[in-house]
């Protein structure tokens, strides 16, 4: 039996069941849900007729309690695993949670990296037979139903959890969204290994505000491109359940949405489990105040097709007592829990638990997969193929080990590997420092660095350095010279964001109830309790500032700065710096000048740089830049002045900025990569792997063109690859290679209602490499505002030197369709697609134009009843609910309008509109312009609450022909539908 990081004493509800059984010469037939012959639907129905409405309620709660008298154990939705099993929403002893120790694989922006998801789908697997490893060794801890992957569009590289997500781009990410979904489910035709959990439905990538921020997103963006990423895995059944997210989407929280029990159970061939995230149905009555109650939340929200509440942790009592009052008020009837559970239990079904020993082939998988020798292999190929080579000037890389036998290794990530939120604990785990020794082996030597500042901190007052004890405990300022005790390495993570080490122990300092204590390996937990500020004062001193991440005053209180109590005790216990204890920052060792000692002399400088998971941006916290850290870009400079052989390894999970004005002639990128990291960074530095990875977002200029990152509307603001009109600092699908690829001979043909683009890639260089061919298609003319361009279709392929490959590419025209605003619908609009192959979106070999027969969008018909959200363009609107249950409205205020753009006229006799408005205001139709000629005005009066319509008209001054139609307003009005006839 391996050995747990964490190990309970758990009695199976199961193994207590049968204690109870009757003897064999005694036993009764088993009940039909038992009975693996029947039909699927008739097992549940005969459970759920056994159930008492005591039971089925109980069953609406994440951790649904065991049921002794059934035989049915305990069982629990949601296990991360978002690159391999992280953790479990339980908590050790110290109030932590659970922490997996199994095979830790790249973040989940590296596997999107690879850009294969064949490899993407090995992980999947891997991961989902360590789940039931895990599951084999603590069931009641270790659940099946896994929450993965994220498949929340990367369209913003400010969003804190931009390392959860897979691209920018839908089709790609929904391609391996499939196929990391197929991999965990595993190939058996009845069982799944695990049931994958989509996140977060839908149109979520900011943390600022995040449970009442509202995402408006007009039509056309929410059907091609928000909902795509959801609706390609579970189109293709690789999700069993779906998660939705914080925020609102155009004004009605998504837990709450009509798409739970519409869209998303629509689009999946097989039912689908719907599963709340964390504390989101108590937000609709606290935070979010959509509805009054619990009671009232809890029932709009299983009406809504919610399933399962991830709500009050472990404590179910909660919501089963708001379930109970919404059916004694008549908010819900026992028929609508009982079709949550049967969702819920059609999941636990396939998932194996209800059949004989010996069916369920998953059933026999043991804790000895867990973290195997070919899951290590495995994660360090995922690791090896997701490298991203940036720049390679010169033919900087790959290294020659025979020409580079001294390597300096330095930078804040040399030797370090750190994990993220939804990290497991890495049990085996080799740094760059260590990947590069290996390579090296006897024939070279390894300098190296972190390249920080070792520094004491003396309280000017006394004179004495604060001190760290040599084990765990409380600093304080006791020492009066600067030896080991009193020396502490200061990690610049940028924005002002330290973590010191001490290095009495080689812990990081941590708030801790006042105190700061050296108690952690590394930066980690929800509130990153290890964030430091060192503030420089006037007078030339410090005070230092715990920069955590708060929610609010109410759990750290208003004190945020240090202050050395009369017990010597170093203390966060004042409101402000001017009564902060003052210090003086002796430099003891120069974290660059170290880097430069060990640089100068080598044959090549490595400096690993990048970003800490727990500070720069994760979930709850955005960033405010994607700049590098200014002391990383210091010590980048420092050391190549020092040797100019240096090339540099980014190792991050976001787009970074800034390296346009750095010199260094080679650059790679690297996600945190997993245990795996070290041997990656090797393999490619020496060229033992060719870099094969590719980006999947757009990496920008700078931050100064970024809009608001609560802005939705990527056709609006430009944003993403499909949108943005820019020169990019590296383009979406980017990545070089050590060898050479030529594209020729693209052509084009349509079969079958489908069209089939052909090129012939050449490997023109004198090594085997690989790269990613990418198929773009864009629309000549449209009606509608269409992308710049789209990935279709792509292939990872692998040549030897000279070798040539025809690749092949079969793009369904119904694949073409986008979002018609004028009816409603998806169309496939007639007109010219052009079609270019290339290596990333900005470098295409060839384009082949290519006749499309689809429908010609006719002239907009505003004579019927128009939904105001279908507007073409708009100026200082935002979209909301119409109703909290559903429909969709335009909220506008003073000074902005709405647009319908080629509307056929025929001299309209009245404007018709139904409105809510908080206040006395008008709505005026103009043509061809927001200042154009008027048409007529509509006067709206106060309708009290929002919610409640009204019915408005105008008569309108006569006018025929095709024109451009505007609304216009001068005061707040929600406009749901309107019609001119």
């Amino acid at each position: 039996m391996r050995h747990s990081l964490f190990r309970r004493v758990l009695v199976p509800a199961v193994a207590a069941t049968l204690l109870l059984a009757p003897s064999p010469a005694l036993a009764a037939p088993p009940p039909p849900f038992r009975d693996p012959s029947l039909p699927l639907a008739t097992r549940i129905d005969d459970l759920l007729s056994r159930l008492t409405a005591d039971e089925k309620i109980s069953l609406l709660h994440q951790y649904e309690p065991a049921i002794p008298r059934l035989g049915i154990g305990v069982f629990k939705t949601g296990t991360e695993a978002l690159h391999g099993v992280a953790w479990s929403t339980d908590y050790d002893n110290k109030g932590a949670v659970v922490k997996a120790d199994g095979t830790v694989f790249p973040q989940a922006i590296g596997l999107a990296s690879t850009w294969d998801p064949a490899l993407v789908k090995k992980v999947g697997a891997a991961v989902g037979q360590e789940a039931r490893g895990f599951n084999a060794e603590n069931p009641t801890l270790w659940g099946l139903n896994l929450w993965a992957p994220v498949v929340n569009l990367l369209r913003d590289p400010r969003w804190g959890r931009n390392e959860e997500g897979y691209s920018e781009d839908p089709h790609l990410t929904g391609e391996l969204a499939t196929a990391y979904g197929h991999g965990m489910q595993g190939d058996d035709p009845r069982y799944l290994q695990a049931a994958p959990t989509l996140k977060h439905y839908l149109a979520y990538n900011n943390e600022v505000n995040r449970d009442t921020s509202n995402s408006s997103v007009p039509p056309k963006i929410l059907h091609d491109y928000d909902e795509q990423a959801f609706k390609i895995p579970l189109q293709n059944g690789a999700a069993n359940a779906v998660m939705p997210s914080y925020n609102l989407v155009n004004g009605r929280p998504n837990h709450v949405s009509p798409d739970l029990d519409g869209k998303l159970r629509q689009w999946a061939p097989q039912d689908i489990a719907v599963v709340s995230d964390a504390g989101a149905p108590s937000n609709l009555v606290n935070s979010e105040k959509y509805y009054a109650t619990k009671a009232e939340g809890d029932a709009a929200a299983i009406k809504a097709g919610l399933d399962s509440f991830t709500d009050n942790d472990t404590d179910g009592s909660i919501t089963v007592a708001a379930v109970k009052e919404a059916l004694s008020k008549g908010l819900l009837t026992m028929a609508d829990v009982e079709n949550a559970d049967r969702h819920l239990l059609s999941l636990r079904f396939r998932l194996g638990e209800f059949d004989p020993p010996g069916s369920n082939p998953y059933a026999k998988i043991t804790p000895a997969v867990i973290n195997s020798p070919e899951h290590q292999a495995l994660a360090r190929k995922a690791a090896d193929e997701q490298v991203v080579l940036l720049r390679n000037n010169g033919n900087a890389l790959p290294l020659d080990a025979a020409k580079n036998k001294k390597i300096a290794v330095v930078g804040p990530l040399s030797n370090t590997l750190y994990e993220d939120w939804y990290s497991g604990a890495m049990q085996t785990k080799v740094t760059p420092v260590q990947g590069i020794k290996e390579r090296l082996g006897s024939a070279g030597t390894v300098a190296s660095s972190e390249g920080v500042d070792r520094i004491a901190l003396k309280d000017l007052s006394t004179g004495r350095y604060l001190t760290a004890p040599a084990t765990t405990g409380k600093v304080t300022a006791g020492g009066t010279t600067a030896g080991t005790a009193e020396s502490f390495d200061v990690y610049d993570w940028g924005a002002g964001k330290n973590t010191l080490r001490a290095a009495a122990n080689g812990k990081f300092l941590s708030y801790s109830g006042g105190a700061l204590v050296n108690d952690v390996d590394q930066p980690a937990g929800w509130f990153v309790q290890q964030q430091l500020k060192l503030d420089a004062q006037p007078d030339g001193s410090y005070v230092l500032e715990y920069a955590g991440n708060e929610v609010n005053e109410s759990w750290f209180g208003p004190n945020k700065f240090a202050v050395v109590g009369a017990d010597g005790v170093l203390t966060i216990s004042s409101p402000d710096a001017a009564h902060a204890t003052k210090f003086g920052r002796d430099v003891l060792t120069s974290g660059v000048g170290s880097a430069v000692a060990a640089a100068k002399d080598a044959d090549t400088a490595v400096v690993v740089v990048g970003s800490m998971p727990f500070i720069n941006g994760r979930e709850a916290n955005d960033r405010t830049s994607t700049e590098l850290a200014p002391a990383q870009r210091a010590l980048i400079e420092a050391v190549q002045k020092a040797n100019p052989h240096t090339v540099v390894v980014v190792e991050n999970s976001y787009p970074t900025t800034g390296w346009d004005t750095l010199s260094v002639p080679g650059i790679v990128w690297t996600s945190h990569a997993g245990q795996e990291t070290g041997h990656a960074v090797a393999d490619v530095l020496f060229g033992d792997t060719d870099p094969g990875g590719r980006l999947t977002q757009t990496w920008y200029a700078s931050d100064a063109g970024l809009p608001s990152i609560l802005d939705y509307d990527i056709a609006k603001t430009g944003m993403t690859y499909q949108y943005y009109r820019g020169k990019p600092l590296f383009p979406f699908g980017y990545g070089l290679s050590y060898t050479s690829f030529r594209y020729a001979n693209v052509r084009t043909s349509q079969a079958n209602g489908k069209v089939r683009v052909s090129v012939d890639v050449t490997n023109t260089g004198a090594r085997t490499g690989s790269d990613v061919v990418q198929l773009y298609s864009s629309a000549r003319q449209s009606r509608a505002q269409q992308p710049v361009k789209q990935l279709r279709d792509f292939s990872k392929v692998t040549l030897a030197p000279k070798e040539t490959r025809t690749v092949c590419f079969d793009v369904p025209v119904a694949d073409l369709a986008f979002w018609d605003v004028t009816r409603g619908k998806s169309v496939v609009e007639s007109g010219v697609y052009d079609f270019s192959v290339g290596r990333n979106a900005t470098d295409v070999a060839g384009s082949q134009p290519v006749y499309v027969a689809g429908e010609r969008i006719p002239a907009r018909d505003l004579s019927r009843p128009t939904p105001a959200e279908n507007f073409d363009a708009y100026q200082g609107t935002t979209l909301t609910d119409t109703a909290k249950t559903a429909g969709t409205s335009v909220a506008a205020t003073a000074g902005s309008w709405l647009a319908f753009k080629d509307v056929a006229l025929s001299s309209p006799a009245k404007l018709t509109a139904s409105v809510s408005a908080p206040a006395s205001s008008h709505v005026t139709v103009r043509l061809d312009s927001p200042t154009g000629r008027v048409l007529g005005t509509a006067s709206v009066s106060s309708t009290g609450d929002r919610y409640a319509y009204t019915t408005v008209t105008a008569a309108l001054a006569k006018a025929a022909g095709r024109h451009d139609v505007y609304l216009t307003f001068d005061g707040p009005v929600n406009l749901a539908t309107f019609s001119l006839r």
